[in-house]
Protein backbone atom coordinates (compact mmCIF):
# COMPACT_ATOMS: atom_id res chain seq x y z
CA UNK A 1 0.00 0.00 0.00
CA UNK A 2 3.08 2.41 -0.49
CA UNK A 3 3.12 1.64 -4.24
CA UNK A 4 -0.46 1.50 -5.11
CA UNK A 5 -4.10 1.57 -4.07
CA UNK A 6 -7.49 0.85 -5.03
CA UNK A 7 -9.58 4.34 -6.43
CA UNK A 8 -13.18 3.70 -5.68
CA UNK A 9 -14.12 6.98 -6.80
CA UNK A 10 -16.12 7.14 -3.50
CA UNK A 11 -15.96 10.21 -1.88
CA UNK A 12 -17.51 10.00 1.91
CA UNK A 13 -18.07 12.85 3.76
CA UNK A 14 -18.22 13.77 7.69
CA UNK A 15 -19.14 17.23 9.43
CA UNK A 16 -17.76 17.30 13.09
CA UNK A 17 -19.01 20.15 15.16
CA UNK A 18 -16.69 21.01 18.20
CA UNK A 19 -18.72 22.95 20.78
CA UNK A 20 -17.71 23.25 24.47
CA UNK A 21 -20.65 21.30 26.95
CA UNK A 22 -19.97 18.96 29.72
CA UNK A 23 -19.71 15.43 30.03
CA UNK A 24 -19.66 12.84 32.71
CA UNK A 25 -18.46 9.31 31.62
CA UNK A 26 -18.07 7.33 34.57
CA UNK A 27 -20.76 8.98 36.80
CA UNK A 28 -18.43 10.89 38.73
CA UNK A 29 -19.97 14.14 38.11
CA UNK A 30 -20.30 16.58 35.18
CA UNK A 31 -17.53 18.56 34.37
CA UNK A 32 -16.12 20.56 31.56
CA UNK A 33 -15.92 19.01 27.82
CA UNK A 34 -14.93 20.01 24.69
CA UNK A 35 -17.10 17.65 22.12
CA UNK A 36 -17.63 16.18 18.77
CA UNK A 37 -21.43 16.27 17.44
CA UNK A 38 -21.78 16.27 21.03
CA UNK A 39 -20.66 12.85 21.62
CA UNK A 40 -17.65 10.90 23.54
CA UNK A 41 -15.31 9.49 21.55
CA UNK A 42 -16.77 11.55 18.56
CA UNK A 43 -18.25 9.41 15.61
CA UNK A 44 -15.85 7.01 13.77
CA UNK A 45 -15.14 8.19 10.62
CA UNK A 46 -15.57 4.87 8.34
CA UNK A 47 -14.59 4.60 4.89
CA UNK A 48 -13.23 1.95 2.30
CA UNK A 49 -9.25 1.66 1.19
CA UNK A 50 -9.24 3.68 -2.04
CA UNK A 51 -11.95 5.85 -0.92
CA UNK A 52 -11.81 9.84 -0.61
CA UNK A 53 -12.47 11.23 2.87
CA UNK A 54 -14.13 14.64 2.21
CA UNK A 55 -14.29 16.26 6.23
CA UNK A 56 -16.12 19.46 7.22
CA UNK A 57 -14.32 20.62 10.72
CA UNK A 58 -16.99 23.54 12.32
CA UNK A 59 -14.62 25.54 15.26
CA UNK A 60 -17.88 26.56 17.51
CA UNK A 61 -15.74 26.84 20.75
CA UNK A 62 -15.93 30.56 22.12
CA UNK A 63 -12.41 30.66 23.25
CA UNK A 64 -9.95 28.21 21.40
CA UNK A 65 -8.02 27.92 17.84
CA UNK A 66 -8.11 23.89 16.91
CA UNK A 67 -6.72 21.18 14.55
CA UNK A 68 -7.71 18.17 13.36
CA UNK A 69 -5.00 15.37 13.18
CA UNK A 70 -5.71 12.63 10.96
CA UNK A 71 -3.26 10.29 12.48
CA UNK A 72 -1.21 7.50 10.79
CA UNK A 73 -2.74 8.76 7.42
CA UNK A 74 0.33 9.21 5.64
CA UNK A 75 -1.03 11.83 3.85
CA UNK A 76 0.97 11.43 0.36
CA UNK A 77 1.70 14.46 -1.36
CA UNK A 78 -1.25 16.05 0.87
CA UNK A 79 0.67 17.46 3.33
CA UNK A 80 -1.30 20.66 4.19
CA UNK A 81 -3.92 17.99 5.10
CA UNK A 82 -1.99 16.64 8.09
CA UNK A 83 -4.00 19.09 10.55
CA UNK A 84 -0.61 19.96 12.79
CA UNK A 85 -1.48 23.68 13.26
CA UNK A 86 1.83 25.80 13.42
CA UNK A 87 3.41 23.51 11.05
CA UNK A 88 0.84 22.37 7.55
CA UNK A 89 -1.81 25.01 8.42
CA UNK A 90 -3.28 27.50 10.74
CA UNK A 91 -5.13 27.43 13.81
CA UNK A 92 -9.00 27.33 13.12
CA UNK A 93 -10.49 30.39 14.96
CA UNK A 94 -13.99 30.24 16.58
CA UNK A 95 -16.47 30.19 14.16
CA UNK A 96 -14.70 29.39 11.25
CA UNK A 97 -15.32 26.18 9.59
CA UNK A 98 -12.56 23.96 7.44
CA UNK A 99 -13.01 21.06 4.81
CA UNK A 100 -10.06 18.58 4.80
CA UNK A 101 -9.97 16.07 2.01
CA UNK A 102 -7.69 13.37 1.42
CA UNK A 103 -7.39 9.76 -0.04
CA UNK A 104 -7.64 6.50 2.08
CA UNK A 105 -4.16 4.93 1.32
CA UNK A 106 -3.74 3.25 4.03
CA UNK A 107 -6.22 0.52 5.63
CA UNK A 108 -6.91 -0.69 9.16
CA UNK A 109 -7.66 1.14 12.37
CA UNK A 110 -7.00 4.77 13.47
CA UNK A 111 -8.25 7.71 15.79
CA UNK A 112 -8.56 11.63 14.64
CA UNK A 113 -7.72 14.51 17.48
CA UNK A 114 -6.78 17.83 17.79
CA UNK A 115 -3.82 19.12 17.46
CA UNK A 116 -4.30 22.51 18.94
CA UNK A 117 -4.02 22.70 23.30
CA UNK A 118 -4.85 19.75 25.30
CA UNK A 119 -8.41 19.60 23.56
CA UNK A 120 -8.30 16.14 22.79
CA UNK A 121 -7.75 15.10 26.58
CA UNK A 122 -11.64 17.16 27.30
CA UNK A 123 -12.81 15.59 24.06
CA UNK A 124 -11.64 16.59 20.59
CA UNK A 125 -11.23 13.12 19.58
CA UNK A 126 -12.30 10.00 17.61
CA UNK A 127 -11.98 6.80 15.61
CA UNK A 128 -11.37 5.74 12.26
CA UNK A 129 -11.96 2.47 10.50
CA UNK A 130 -10.51 2.05 6.92
CA UNK A 131 -11.93 -1.36 5.87
CA UNK A 132 -9.46 -3.57 3.75
CA UNK A 133 -7.93 -6.73 3.65
CA UNK A 134 -6.92 -8.59 6.81
CA UNK A 135 -4.45 -11.38 7.11
CA UNK A 136 -6.48 -13.63 9.00
CA UNK A 137 -10.47 -14.54 9.11
CA UNK A 138 -13.00 -13.96 11.59
CA UNK A 139 -16.58 -13.61 11.56
CA UNK A 140 -18.00 -10.35 12.94
CA UNK A 141 -16.04 -6.66 12.67
CA UNK A 142 -16.99 -4.88 16.27
CA UNK A 143 -15.20 -1.83 15.21
CA UNK A 144 -13.28 0.69 17.21
CA UNK A 145 -12.58 0.00 20.98
CA UNK A 146 -11.19 3.07 22.87
CA UNK A 147 -8.90 3.11 25.76
CA UNK A 148 -8.00 6.86 27.65
CA UNK A 149 -7.23 8.07 30.79
CA UNK A 150 -9.95 10.35 32.48
CA UNK A 151 -9.12 13.33 34.66
CA UNK A 152 -11.57 15.12 36.67
CA UNK A 153 -10.12 18.52 36.34
CA UNK A 154 -10.12 19.77 32.49
CA UNK A 155 -6.77 18.62 30.03
CA UNK A 156 -6.04 22.60 30.54
CA UNK A 157 -5.79 22.37 34.06
CA UNK A 158 -3.63 18.89 34.06
CA UNK A 159 -1.31 20.61 31.37
CA UNK A 160 -0.67 23.64 33.82
CA UNK A 161 -0.34 21.18 36.89
CA UNK A 162 2.35 18.90 34.90
CA UNK A 163 4.08 22.21 33.66
CA UNK A 164 4.58 22.90 37.39
CA UNK A 165 5.40 19.63 38.29
CA UNK A 166 7.73 19.95 35.49
CA UNK A 167 9.34 22.67 38.09
CA UNK A 168 9.98 20.32 40.63
CA UNK A 169 7.11 17.16 40.98
CA UNK A 170 5.46 14.59 39.32
CA UNK A 171 2.42 15.49 36.78
CA UNK A 172 -1.44 14.66 38.11
CA UNK A 173 -2.47 11.09 37.80
CA UNK A 174 -5.30 10.84 35.75
CA UNK A 175 -8.78 9.78 38.16
CA UNK A 176 -9.89 6.38 35.98
CA UNK A 177 -9.64 4.69 32.47
CA UNK A 178 -12.23 4.90 30.28
CA UNK A 179 -13.08 1.87 27.95
CA UNK A 180 -15.01 2.92 24.65
CA UNK A 181 -16.20 5.74 26.90
CA UNK A 182 -17.38 4.57 29.62
CA UNK A 183 -16.32 2.96 33.45
CA UNK A 184 -17.50 3.04 37.10
CA UNK A 185 -15.92 5.18 38.98
CA UNK A 186 -14.58 4.37 42.65
CA UNK A 187 -17.93 5.35 44.39
CA UNK A 188 -19.53 2.66 41.88
CA UNK A 189 -21.39 4.83 39.98
CA UNK A 190 -21.42 5.03 36.28
CA UNK A 191 -21.40 1.88 34.21
CA UNK A 192 -19.17 -0.57 32.43
CA UNK A 193 -19.15 -0.86 28.84
CA UNK A 194 -20.79 -4.67 27.64
CA UNK A 195 -19.78 -6.87 24.99
CA UNK A 196 -22.25 -9.60 24.01
CA UNK A 197 -20.66 -12.62 21.95
CA UNK A 198 -21.97 -15.92 20.71
CA UNK A 199 -19.91 -19.18 21.51
CA UNK A 200 -17.81 -20.54 18.39
CA UNK A 201 -17.74 -17.18 16.91
CA UNK A 202 -14.83 -14.99 15.73
CA UNK A 203 -14.63 -11.04 16.78
CA UNK A 204 -12.66 -8.81 15.24
CA UNK A 205 -11.48 -5.65 17.78
CA UNK A 206 -10.22 -2.70 16.79
CA UNK A 207 -8.27 -1.24 19.96
CA UNK A 208 -6.83 2.21 20.16
CA UNK A 209 -4.89 4.00 23.15
CA UNK A 210 -6.26 7.80 22.88
CA UNK A 211 -4.89 8.76 26.27
CA UNK A 212 -3.19 11.98 27.22
CA UNK A 213 -0.44 10.38 29.96
CA UNK A 214 -0.75 6.36 30.16
CA UNK A 215 0.34 3.42 28.24
CA UNK A 216 -1.97 0.35 28.79
CA UNK A 217 -1.53 -3.20 29.43
CA UNK A 218 -4.40 -5.13 27.73
CA UNK A 219 -5.96 -8.19 28.18
CA UNK A 220 -9.64 -10.24 28.02
CA UNK A 221 -9.55 -12.98 30.83
CA UNK A 222 -9.16 -16.68 29.49
CA UNK A 223 -9.25 -15.32 25.90
CA UNK A 224 -5.88 -14.75 24.23
CA UNK A 225 -5.62 -11.77 21.75
CA UNK A 226 -4.65 -13.17 17.72
CA UNK A 227 -2.79 -10.19 16.60
CA UNK A 228 -3.12 -9.28 12.54
CA UNK A 229 -2.37 -5.61 12.86
CA UNK A 230 -0.54 -2.88 14.65
CA UNK A 231 -1.41 0.66 13.44
CA UNK A 232 -1.90 0.53 9.96
CA UNK A 233 0.51 -2.51 9.41
CA UNK A 234 -0.91 -5.77 8.85
CA UNK A 235 1.49 -8.13 10.30
CA UNK A 236 1.72 -12.16 10.30
CA UNK A 237 -0.50 -13.00 12.81
CA UNK A 238 0.77 -14.12 16.45
CA UNK A 239 -1.25 -14.74 19.86
CA UNK A 240 -0.91 -13.25 22.91
CA UNK A 241 -2.47 -12.54 26.30
CA UNK A 242 -1.26 -9.30 26.83
CA UNK A 243 -0.80 -6.48 25.13
CA UNK A 244 1.23 -3.23 25.50
CA UNK A 245 -0.30 -0.03 24.19
CA UNK A 246 1.13 3.03 24.47
CA UNK A 247 -0.61 6.08 23.46
CA UNK A 248 -1.54 6.49 19.80
CA UNK A 249 -1.09 3.26 19.06
CA UNK A 250 -3.32 0.64 17.53
CA UNK A 251 -3.78 -3.27 17.76
CA UNK A 252 -6.44 -5.29 15.70
CA UNK A 253 -7.11 -8.52 17.41
CA UNK A 254 -9.26 -11.62 16.75
CA UNK A 255 -10.51 -12.64 19.73
CA UNK A 256 -12.47 -16.66 19.27
CA UNK A 257 -15.35 -17.04 21.61
CA UNK A 258 -14.40 -20.96 22.50
CA UNK A 259 -14.23 -20.56 26.80
CA UNK A 260 -17.52 -21.38 29.04
CA UNK A 261 -19.93 -19.63 29.01
CA UNK A 262 -20.28 -16.59 31.28
CA UNK A 263 -18.74 -13.05 32.28
CA UNK A 264 -15.34 -11.89 31.64
CA UNK A 265 -13.20 -8.57 32.32
CA UNK A 266 -12.02 -7.00 29.46
CA UNK A 267 -9.10 -4.75 31.33
CA UNK A 268 -6.92 -1.77 30.54
CA UNK A 269 -4.64 -0.97 33.09
CA UNK A 270 -2.12 1.91 33.50
CA UNK A 271 1.73 0.41 32.98
CA UNK A 272 4.06 0.91 35.28
CA UNK A 273 6.62 -0.68 33.31
CA UNK A 274 6.48 2.07 31.23
CA UNK A 275 6.01 4.56 33.71
CA UNK A 276 1.94 5.11 34.22
CA UNK A 277 0.08 5.18 36.67
CA UNK A 278 -3.67 5.95 37.00
CA UNK A 279 -6.11 6.51 40.21
CA UNK A 280 -8.37 3.99 38.54
CA UNK A 281 -8.80 0.67 36.23
CA UNK A 282 -9.85 0.05 32.99
CA UNK A 283 -12.99 -2.82 33.40
CA UNK A 284 -15.66 -3.95 30.79
CA UNK A 285 -17.65 -6.75 30.67
CA UNK A 286 -17.82 -9.28 28.16
CA UNK A 287 -20.52 -11.81 28.53
CA UNK A 288 -21.33 -15.09 26.23
CA UNK A 289 -24.93 -14.85 24.66
CA UNK A 290 -27.44 -16.82 26.84
CA UNK A 291 -25.79 -16.14 30.32
CA UNK A 292 -27.06 -12.74 32.74
CA UNK A 293 -25.40 -9.96 32.29
CA UNK A 294 -23.25 -9.30 35.75
CA UNK A 295 -20.09 -8.27 37.05
CA UNK A 296 -17.90 -11.00 36.16
CA UNK A 297 -15.52 -13.26 39.00
CA UNK A 298 -13.14 -14.30 35.82
CA UNK A 299 -9.16 -13.97 37.08
CA UNK A 300 -6.54 -12.30 35.25
CA UNK A 301 -4.15 -13.85 32.95
CA UNK A 302 -0.95 -15.09 34.81
CA UNK A 303 2.50 -14.04 34.01
CA UNK A 304 1.96 -10.02 32.82
CA UNK A 305 4.57 -8.71 30.52
CA UNK A 306 7.31 -6.67 32.00
CA UNK A 307 9.42 -4.03 30.65
CA UNK A 308 8.66 -1.67 28.37
CA UNK A 309 9.64 -2.60 24.89
CA UNK A 310 8.23 -3.05 21.25
CA UNK A 311 7.27 -6.24 20.20
CA UNK A 312 9.01 -7.18 17.13
CA UNK A 313 5.93 -8.26 14.90
CA UNK A 314 6.63 -9.21 11.28
CA UNK A 315 4.84 -6.95 8.63
CA UNK A 316 2.69 -9.07 5.66
CA UNK A 317 3.94 -6.98 2.91
CA UNK A 318 8.00 -7.47 3.62
CA UNK A 319 10.38 -4.39 3.50
CA UNK A 320 13.50 -4.63 3.75
CA UNK A 321 16.17 -1.30 4.97
CA UNK A 322 18.89 -0.47 3.31
CA UNK A 323 21.62 -0.92 6.15
CA UNK A 324 25.18 0.23 4.00
CA UNK A 325 24.55 3.48 4.60
CA UNK A 326 23.38 3.35 8.45
CA UNK A 327 26.87 4.33 10.03
CA UNK A 328 27.37 7.13 7.53
CA UNK A 329 23.76 8.72 7.85
CA UNK A 330 22.53 7.83 11.09
CA UNK A 331 22.28 10.92 13.02
CA UNK A 332 21.62 12.04 16.89
CA UNK A 333 18.43 12.69 18.60
CA UNK A 334 19.01 13.75 22.53
CA UNK A 335 15.44 13.97 24.27
CA UNK A 336 16.31 16.05 27.25
CA UNK A 337 14.91 18.03 30.08
CA UNK A 338 16.54 21.21 31.56
CA UNK A 339 16.27 24.54 31.53
CA UNK A 340 15.34 26.08 28.05
CA UNK A 341 15.78 29.82 27.40
CA UNK A 342 12.61 31.57 25.37
CA UNK A 343 10.92 34.73 25.25
CA UNK A 344 13.34 36.26 27.76
CA UNK A 345 12.46 33.27 30.68
CA UNK A 346 14.01 30.46 32.05
CA UNK A 347 12.22 27.34 31.65
CA UNK A 348 11.84 23.48 32.53
CA UNK A 349 11.37 21.88 29.75
CA UNK A 350 11.51 18.50 27.42
CA UNK A 351 13.56 19.23 24.60
CA UNK A 352 14.92 16.85 21.16
CA UNK A 353 18.03 17.96 19.79
CA UNK A 354 18.45 20.75 22.40
CA UNK A 355 15.25 22.97 21.57
CA UNK A 356 11.80 22.98 22.76
CA UNK A 357 9.72 23.47 20.21
CA UNK A 358 7.13 26.33 20.12
CA UNK A 359 5.64 27.26 17.04
CA UNK A 360 3.30 30.18 15.67
CA UNK A 361 -0.26 28.64 15.27
CA UNK A 362 -0.73 31.65 12.88
CA UNK A 363 2.59 31.16 11.12
CA UNK A 364 3.15 27.66 9.62
CA UNK A 365 6.24 26.34 8.43
CA UNK A 366 4.20 25.11 5.25
CA UNK A 367 3.79 29.13 4.81
CA UNK A 368 7.52 29.86 5.07
CA UNK A 369 8.23 27.69 2.57
CA UNK A 370 5.54 28.89 0.10
CA UNK A 371 6.79 32.22 0.90
CA UNK A 372 10.55 31.13 0.03
CA UNK A 373 11.24 32.33 3.53
CA UNK A 374 13.76 30.43 5.33
CA UNK A 375 14.21 32.09 8.49
CA UNK A 376 12.56 29.29 10.67
CA UNK A 377 12.98 30.60 14.14
CA UNK A 378 15.49 28.41 16.04
CA UNK A 379 11.87 27.21 18.56
CA UNK A 380 10.41 25.53 15.40
CA UNK A 381 13.00 22.85 16.19
CA UNK A 382 12.96 22.23 12.08
CA UNK A 383 15.41 19.49 9.93
CA UNK A 384 15.66 19.63 6.45
CA UNK A 385 16.52 16.36 5.45
CA UNK A 386 18.90 16.58 2.21
CA UNK A 387 16.75 16.18 -1.02
CA UNK A 388 19.05 13.89 -2.47
CA UNK A 389 18.00 11.44 0.74
CA UNK A 390 15.85 8.24 -0.01
CA UNK A 391 16.44 7.21 3.44
CA UNK A 392 16.47 9.06 6.70
CA UNK A 393 18.00 7.17 9.88
CA UNK A 394 17.64 8.52 13.53
CA UNK A 395 18.50 7.24 16.65
CA UNK A 396 16.68 8.79 19.44
CA UNK A 397 18.18 8.66 22.59
CA UNK A 398 17.48 10.00 26.35
CA UNK A 399 19.82 12.50 27.39
CA UNK A 400 22.07 11.76 30.52
CA UNK A 401 19.75 13.67 33.51
CA UNK A 402 16.72 13.32 31.36
CA UNK A 403 13.88 11.85 33.43
CA UNK A 404 14.10 8.23 32.86
CA UNK A 405 10.53 7.66 31.69
CA UNK A 406 9.21 6.26 28.47
CA UNK A 407 8.19 8.35 25.48
CA UNK A 408 5.65 6.82 22.88
CA UNK A 409 7.10 8.56 19.71
CA UNK A 410 5.03 9.21 16.75
CA UNK A 411 5.73 9.97 13.00
CA UNK A 412 3.59 12.07 10.61
CA UNK A 413 3.76 11.34 7.83
CA UNK A 414 5.22 7.83 7.49
CA UNK A 415 5.61 4.48 8.63
CA UNK A 416 8.79 4.35 11.20
CA UNK A 417 10.62 0.71 10.69
CA UNK A 418 11.67 0.45 14.23
CA UNK A 419 15.26 -1.15 13.77
CA UNK A 420 15.69 -1.90 17.49
CA UNK A 421 15.64 -0.10 21.13
CA UNK A 422 17.45 -0.64 24.22
CA UNK A 423 18.42 0.49 27.01
CA UNK A 424 21.67 2.67 28.24
CA UNK A 425 23.59 4.82 25.63
CA UNK A 426 23.50 3.60 22.02
CA UNK A 427 26.56 3.05 20.21
CA UNK A 428 28.22 1.04 17.49
CA UNK A 429 28.65 -2.41 19.67
CA UNK A 430 24.63 -1.85 19.37
CA UNK A 431 24.17 -1.80 15.76
CA UNK A 432 24.39 -5.86 15.25
CA UNK A 433 21.35 -5.99 17.43
CA UNK A 434 19.20 -3.78 14.80
CA UNK A 435 16.78 -5.46 12.30
CA UNK A 436 17.18 -4.46 8.84
CA UNK A 437 15.15 -7.17 7.17
CA UNK A 438 11.47 -6.29 7.48
CA UNK A 439 11.74 -4.70 10.57
CA UNK A 440 8.55 -3.97 12.19
CA UNK A 441 6.59 -0.76 11.00
CA UNK A 442 4.27 1.44 12.73
CA UNK A 443 3.98 4.80 13.41
CA UNK A 444 4.08 4.97 17.28
CA UNK A 445 7.67 3.49 18.46
CA UNK A 446 8.58 3.50 22.25
CA UNK A 447 11.96 4.92 23.48
CA UNK A 448 12.44 3.27 26.52
CA UNK A 449 13.10 5.41 30.48
CA UNK A 450 16.46 6.32 30.29
CA UNK A 451 17.52 4.31 26.50
CA UNK A 452 17.39 4.34 23.09
CA UNK A 453 14.91 4.14 20.05
CA UNK A 454 16.64 3.88 16.43
CA UNK A 455 14.15 4.46 13.13
CA UNK A 456 14.20 4.88 9.68
CA UNK A 457 12.24 5.70 7.21
CA UNK A 458 12.47 6.74 3.29
CA UNK A 459 12.19 9.97 2.41
CA UNK A 460 9.16 9.85 0.19
CA UNK A 461 6.58 12.13 1.05
CA UNK A 462 7.36 15.99 0.57
CA UNK A 463 6.15 17.80 3.08
CA UNK A 464 6.61 19.51 6.38
CA UNK A 465 6.32 17.10 8.68
CA UNK A 466 6.24 16.27 12.88
CA UNK A 467 7.48 13.34 15.26
CA UNK A 468 6.71 13.95 18.86
CA UNK A 469 6.25 12.59 21.92
CA UNK A 470 2.45 11.26 22.12
CA UNK A 471 2.32 12.24 25.88
CA UNK A 472 0.51 15.14 25.93
CA UNK A 473 2.18 16.86 28.99
CA UNK A 474 5.58 16.32 27.14
CA UNK A 475 4.46 17.40 23.79
CA UNK A 476 2.58 20.71 25.50
CA UNK A 477 6.32 21.07 27.21
CA UNK A 478 8.07 21.19 23.77
CA UNK A 479 9.33 17.09 23.06
CA UNK A 480 8.54 17.82 18.77
CA UNK A 481 10.86 18.04 16.17
CA UNK A 482 9.57 18.58 12.42
CA UNK A 483 11.20 17.82 9.46
CA UNK A 484 11.53 19.44 6.21
CA UNK A 485 11.30 16.92 3.08
CA UNK A 486 11.73 17.51 -0.41
CA UNK A 487 11.32 21.36 0.28
CA UNK A 488 10.53 21.70 -3.69
CA UNK A 489 8.04 19.06 -4.61
CA UNK A 490 5.48 19.93 -1.72
CA UNK A 491 2.55 20.88 -2.96
CA UNK A 492 1.43 24.12 -1.34
CA UNK A 493 -1.73 25.80 -0.84
CA UNK A 494 -3.04 27.81 -3.79
CA UNK A 495 -2.32 31.63 -3.89
CA UNK A 496 -5.60 33.21 -2.17
CA UNK A 497 -7.18 29.65 -1.35
CA UNK A 498 -9.36 28.71 1.96
CA UNK A 499 -5.81 27.55 3.32
CA UNK A 500 -4.85 31.17 3.09
CA UNK A 501 -8.11 32.44 4.16
CA UNK A 502 -8.22 30.34 7.41
CA UNK A 503 -4.95 32.35 8.58
CA UNK A 504 -6.41 35.48 8.00
CA UNK A 505 -9.33 34.43 9.71
CA UNK A 506 -7.12 33.30 12.98
CA UNK A 507 -4.95 36.50 12.52
CA UNK A 508 -8.12 38.79 12.63
CA UNK A 509 -9.47 36.35 15.95
CA UNK A 510 -6.62 37.22 17.64
CA UNK A 511 -6.26 40.58 16.76
CA UNK A 512 -10.02 41.49 17.23
CA UNK A 513 -11.10 38.39 19.33
CA UNK A 514 -10.35 37.42 23.05
CA UNK A 515 -6.39 36.53 23.75
CA UNK A 516 -5.13 34.31 26.02
CA UNK A 517 -1.37 34.36 26.26
CA UNK A 518 0.51 31.37 24.30
CA UNK A 519 1.48 29.09 27.69
CA UNK A 520 2.99 26.02 25.88
CA UNK A 521 4.47 24.72 22.53
CA UNK A 522 1.15 25.96 20.20
CA UNK A 523 1.13 22.47 19.65
CA UNK A 524 -0.39 21.16 22.66
CA UNK A 525 -1.59 24.32 24.82
CA UNK A 526 0.18 27.75 24.85
CA UNK A 527 3.44 29.42 25.28
CA UNK A 528 4.85 30.83 27.95
CA UNK A 529 2.62 30.33 31.25
CA UNK A 530 1.62 33.66 32.57
CA UNK A 531 2.47 33.95 36.36
CA UNK A 532 0.01 33.67 38.55
CA UNK A 533 -3.15 32.34 36.41
CA UNK A 534 -2.59 29.15 38.33
CA UNK A 535 -4.25 29.31 42.04
CA UNK A 536 -7.40 27.77 41.12
CA UNK A 537 -6.31 24.64 39.82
Amino acid sequence: MYQSWPSTGRIVDYQLVITNTTCNPDGHGARLCMLINNQYPGPTITANWGDTLRITVRNQLQHNGTSMHWHGLRQLNSNIEDGANGVTECALAPGDSKVYQFKATEYGSSWYHSHFSNQYGDGVVGTIQINGPATANYDTDLGTYTLTDWYYITAFQAGARAFNGGLGGPPPTGDNILVNGTNKNANGGGAYNKVSIQAGKKYRLRIVNTAIDATFRVSLDNHAFQVIANDFIPIVPYSTNYLQVAIGQRYDVIITANQTASNYWFRADADGNCQSANNGVGRAVWTYQGVTVADPTSAAWSTPPTGCTNFQSTPKIALNVPSAQFQAQAQTLPVGFGPVATNGQNLVLWTINGTSMIVDPGKPTVRYVAEGNTSYPQSYNLIEIPSASTWTYWVIQQAAGAPPIAHPIHLHGHDAFVLGSGAGTFSATNIPSLKFTNPTRRDVAMIPGGGWLVIAYPTDNPGAWLMHCHIAFHVSMGLSVQFLEKKSQINLPAPNSIWYNTCQNWKNYQQNGPKYPQDDSGLKKRWPPVEGTYGEF
